[in-house]
């Protein structure tokens, strides 16, 4: 009788002996092999201000962030990086813009140079930082693309100076060959509905506009 009972209690032991230590090296490779095939991706890198950070809305709200689902329901070969900084000039974004380039971008996105016109900065410094932020992105990679998203002001700045800021983005894109979305905000700036409170950032549904601007011209270079 014991010799029964115990073959029946044994039986179970040695099974789950036998099988446990397989489960739980599959469970622990697991995330391993998902971070490698993750990290084996081609990067798209926002690099931009408060509109890329997505200022006011949750980040997967964002045009970033509705680029990234799309991607991902596509299936396709890449991952975003939101690489976005509330209140980032050229200027700044030049003097940090190394630290992200250590992800060697295939696709790199360029949104700066609002906060310089609000600001009032000389044109010429923006145009002279936005040149400097392409050329360093391409010295460093030369296969990359990079898309520039043109801005413009709102009209409190001046004619003169909202038409010279505007002229700076088709000036930039064609004297240093990179693709340009004129205008990132098209359709959304203005306009009370698709802005939060303060006038300048959009909200969700802004942004969802924003998104189909920019997934026209980034779908193409995918």
């Amino acid at each position: 009788m014991l010799n029964k009972l115990f073959a029946i209690l044994f039986i179970p032991i040695v099974i789950f002996s036998c099988t446990s230590p397989k489960e739980e090296k599959a469970s622990k490779d697991q995330p391993n092999k998902e971070k490698e095939m993750e990290s084996q991706k081609k990067v798209i890198l926002f690099f931009g201000n408060s509109l890329t950070a997505g200022y006011g809305i949750e980040l997967e709200h964002s045009f970033v962030g509705l680029v990234a689902q799309r991607i991902d329901s596509l299936d396709m070969d890449y991952r975003v990086i939101n690489a976005g900084l509330s209140g980032e000039t050229t200027a700044s974004g030049l003097s940090r813009l190394e630290w992200f380039l250590e992800e060697e971008p295939d696709i790199f996105v360029l949104e700066l140079g609002a906060n310089d016109g609000l600001r009032g900065i000389t044109l010429s410094e923006t145009k002279k930082n936005l040149k400097a932020i392409i050329q360093t992105v391409r010295t460093q990679y030369p296969e990359t693309t990079i898309l520039l998203a043109g801005m413009q002001i709102p009209p409190n700045m001046g004619q003169e100076y909202i038409k010279e800021f505007q002229e700076i983005y088709p000036a930039v894109a064609l004297e240093e060959n990179v693709e340009l979305i004129p205008f990132l905000l098209e359709g959304v700036a203005g306009n009370p509905d698709l802005n939060l409170p303060d006038g300048i950032h959009p909200t969700e549904e802004g942004h969802l506009i924003v998104f189909d601007t920019v997934w026209k011209y980034l779908e193409d270079l995918l």
